[in-house]
């Protein structure tokens, strides 16, 4: 069948877990054992909206911009949505309220306890209830009659009573369930419901069928049933329309049946067989929400959709609106937003491919703006070639002019979509309008900040309290960007209408006893990204430019950028920028890297190189490993090192998915180690980034190159070999930049690569592969290649042995060759040096001579002239050296 099942998503703690949608349907509500309620803009979104209600919230309900909810705390709670803000408490029981529900007009609410008590409450005067006294065990659930003449009830002393509101007084009983002592023990939570609009039919799960009961006389009707059903119904759902009923099952199994009909029409299997216990109908589209006892969200879409003669009419008119392209054109898709997956903020829910599919042009939003779920029929005809030229009439909808026939229509454009550019973000920081969040969270330090009622603050921690000692400082410009290194911390804030955006630094290694410093930027341009180095800060504004600073606040280098920034990162001398390059399509980002060295010999490593991201993903880490490599994260959680042995390209390291359990659990990434190999990072279950209450505990994972067949002894000594020679590249780089390393670390890994490839070797001699022999043996030090022809002689492959000796020869004339030409150059060297200590030597003795016949205002005066005169010695020096 048609309908899609989309991979279901944390919410919740583990236990019994509630949905509904709210009045448009534009999010889902869910509420959970850890007693939070959710509001979820759509199944991918990682930000939910969250407020706790109590210990536990056993169910909730929405209508008309209220929220109420049950709670362990025995209370109906009722709170303002969306905002969440507590609105007072409606009833009260004894005992756990399990179910509550809103007549169809939003004006009462239905309650049911495990003290045995249903409640009707009116909700703008919480004073005026009724009692519902009958039940001899707690209530399971509740349904409302659409006309609010009856209510039903479901209990655990095995009964399904009908109430009569006005007087209280029970109509009809059915002896139905299962008995039990508690709604923990029952075999089925028997979520019942009346029909929508007229209210003729209630179903009631009975074990594996639905029964389905007349109004009035009380008879049953049908039972509807299937044999994809093995285990007892849960819960039952009805379509707003009243034509279709969901089930689902204790064992995940969910089925939706045309009533009419008495047809099954979907069946869909959870994906690990937990009990659904919530199911809600999207009030417009052909979607279901529903949750499990796990805790887990998922979403069910498109049912219903069977093939219909005018299904190509339909894909027609949809293939018509996906060609077009305007930019005032992206807003609706089949009624709902466009955002492709890899925007770092998912789109809203799809929508039913049935309801509105917007035409072109100022036309399509006329029609759109009258009635969201209009269509327009002339189109359809149109688009199907099925207008004939006497139904112009026919052709017009709410007073619009009739379109012209498809074959007059062309598109406006016919091409891949492009793909929203993500916003500029701070690498270790999550999203800046959580009122609690991480401004950054590197190597260093943690900076964290507080925007509430109370306070309005920014806290400062370092990993090393040697360092420099947590620090508090207030907030009152704002700041939303923040850094963090051994020298000083950089915060920045956006622009306001009376101020302008700020560049601040508190420098507190500095020996001065003036330690901050702030820069105003020009008017209209924003600071978009920050980053600190070894004595210098740098800044990235709205005006493509990157403005360079020393630690101390002297404005250093400017230059402007190729496209508008999306992060930077800096480490010691290097400075990395990552920027929009141009448009992506189909999902992908369109992103460039410029790593510079801003040293003595400022140079640009990279030149606005194209950045590899993974297929329909956007950038989520940028920064430098702790020995100085530029990486950077994407969505799909593949993480990337710069290879400078291989022209300083680009290779995928790590894939933190691996890792994940769930599909919605993710590793939000704090720091990369190469020595020893570490990737940083914190487990976020259903999350892209953590809270920061709980202190988050950070996880190491272990790099991996994605290479093949490395569950094969070969594949996996090879991955080990080039992963060790990946991460020791630093060690060459900071050698040339004059960094002083420790020896042992070096020849340590050294052996560990040749003693990788002498196993290779051997397991190469083994499948008489000697031609791969002598190509490992290419790769290793001359002393391991002596080894290997050892190796080869004792497996009497005289062949190869003799190859390798060549190999040797070669190896051995190669390495006399470059130590003869390093003697040489250090030869050069000395007797350069000694060219211009001698001629200083000479100068001294001048100096001294001079000194001894002069006042101390002369000395002083000589030394200036010193200064002056010693560059015209050093070119004597040099012009005697080369004429030589």
């Amino acid at each position: 069948m048609p309908s899609a099942q989309k991979p279901m998503r944390y919410g919740h703690t583990e236990g019994h877990t509630d949905v509904c949608f709210d009045d448009t349907g534009s999010c889902i509500v869910t509420c959970g054992s850890d007693g939070d309620v959710r509001i979820w803009e759509n199944l991918d979104d990682d930000d939910p909206k969250s407020f706790n209600v109590g210990e536990k919230a056993y169910s909730c309900a929405l209508k008309n911009g209220r929220l109420i909810t049950a709670a362990s705390n025995n209370t109906v709670q009722i709170h303002t949505f969306p905002e969440g803000a507590p609105d007072g408490i409606l009833t009260r029981f004894t005992m756990n309220a399990n179910h509550v529900i809103f007549n169809s007009d939003g004006t009462k609410i239905a309650a049911g306890s495990s003290d045995f008590m249903v409640k009707v409450v009116e909700v703008t005067d919480s004073s005026k209830q009724k009692t519902f006294r009958g039940h001899d065990a707690p209530v399971l659930s509740l349904s409302f009659d659409p006309r609010d003449v009856y209510l039903a009830s479901a209990s655990c002393d095995g009964s399904v009573r009908v109430w009569q509101i006005a007087d209280q007084t029970c109509t009809t009983s059915w002896p139905l369930l299962q008995k039990c002592n508690d709604v923990i023990n029952a075999k089925s939570i028997c979520r019942l419901g009346w029909q929508p609009g007229s209210g003729r039919l209630l179903a009631i799960p009975v074990d594996k069928v639905v029964k389905l009961y007349r109004r009035e006389t009380w008879d049953s009707q049908f039972d509807l049933s299937d044999t994809f059903i093995t285990q007892p119904l849960n819960v039952v759902a009805w379509s707003p329309c009243g034509q279709y009923l969901a089930a689902g099952s204790v064992d995940g199994s969910i089925v939706v049946w045309n009533v009419e009909t008495q047809k099954c029409i979907e069946r869909m299997k959870h994906e690990k067989n937990y009990s659904i216990c919530g199911l809600a109908w999207h009030p417009k589209y052909k979607q279901i929400a529903y949750t499990d006892t796990e805790g887990n969200l998922g979403l069910l879409e498109d049912i219903g959709d069977e093939k219909k003669p005018n299904d190509k009419v339909a894909s027609i008119v949809t293939k018509d609106y996906n060609d077009l392209f305007d930019g005032e054109d992206d807003d609706y898709l089949n009624g709902d937003m466009i955002e492709p997956q890899s925007s770092p903020k998912a789109g809203a829910n799809d929508a039913d491919a049935d309801d509105l599919m917007p035409t072109s042009g100022h036309l399509r939003r006329a029609i759109i703006d009258d009635d969201d779920n209009s269509l327009d029929i002339g189109m359809i005809k149109a688009n199907s070639n099925l207008l004939e030229k006497e139904d112009d009439d026919d052709d017009q909808t709410g007073g619009f002019p009739a379109l012209p026939p498809s074959s007059t229509q062309q598109p406006f454009y016919d091409g891949p979509m492009p793909t929203p550019k993500q916003k500029p973000f701070q690498s270790g920081s999550t999203p800046a309008h959580l009122m609690h969040r991480f401004m950054v969270w590197n190597s260093v330090g943690i900076i964290r900040c507080y925007n509430d009622e109370q306070d309005n603050a920014i806290d400062i921690e370092f990993h090393d309290t040697s360092v420099h000692h947590a620090t508090h400082l207030p907030n009152s410009l704002n700041h939303t960007m923040a850094d963090l290194s051994t020298e000083a911390i950089l915060l920045a804030c956006e622009s306001t209408e009376e101020l302008a955006s700020k560049l601040h630094c508190i420098h507190f290694c500095s020996w001065d006893a003036n330690k901050e410093w702030t820069v105003d930027m020009p008017k209209d341009e924003d600071i978009e990204a920050i980053c600190l180095g070894q004595g210098w800060a740098a800044c990235a504004t709205s005006a493509l430019l990157v403005r360079v600073f020393t630690v101390g606040g002297v404005q250093k280098e400017i230059f402007s950028l190729p496209g508008p920034v999306v992060s930077m990162a800096g480490h010691g001398e290097q400075l990395m920028i990552i920027y929009h390059r141009g448009t992506g399509f189909d999902g992908d980002q369109c992103l460039g890297v410029q790593l510079m060295e801003l040293g003595k010999k400022k140079k640009q490593i990279l030149h606005g190189d194209p950045l590899s991201l993974t297929k329909k993903s956007y950038l989520i880490w940028v920064g430098f490993s702790a020995e100085g490599t530029p990486c950077y994260v994407d969505s799909e959680g593949i993480v990337r090192m710069l290879n400078r042995g291989l022209g300083n390209t680009w290779i995928p390291v790590c894939n933190t998915r691996e890792h994940c359990k769930g599909k919605s659990d993710h590793y939000w990434v704090v720091g990369i180690h190469e020595n020893p190999q570490q990737l940083r990072c914190i487990p976020c279950k259903g999350a892209r980034f953590p809270p920061t209450l709980p202190r988050p505990a950070v996880a190491i994972l272990s790099f991996k190159l994605p290479y093949c067949q490395v569950t094969t002894e070969k594949g996996q000594m090879e991955e080990q070999y080039w992963r060790s020679v990946v991460f020791h590249n630093h060690v060459d780089y900071l050698s040339k930049n004059g960094y002083e390393l420790d020896e042992n670390a070096k020849s340590q890994s050294v052996k560990e690569q040749q003693e990788l490839l002498m196993k290779l070797f051997a397991l190469s001699c083994k499948l008489e592969r000697e031609f791969r022999c002598v190509e490992l043996a290419d790769l290793m030090t001359q002393n391991v290649v002596n080894l290997a022809i050892k190796y080869a002689s004792r497996s009497r492959r005289l062949n190869l042995a003799q190859r390798l000796s060549e190999m040797a020869v070669e190896k051995a004339s190669e390495l006399a060759t470059a130590a003869e030409d390093e003697e040489e150059e250090e030869d050069f060297r000395k007797h350069l040096n000694a060219g211009y200590s001698n001629s200083a030597t000479e100068w001294s003795r001048l100096a001294d001579g001079q000194q001894d016949q002069e006042t101390e205002d002369a000395e002083e005066n000589d030394a200036y002239e010193d200064v002056e005169e010693t560059p015209e010695v050093h070119k004597q020096s040099k012009k005697n050296i080369f004429s030589e």
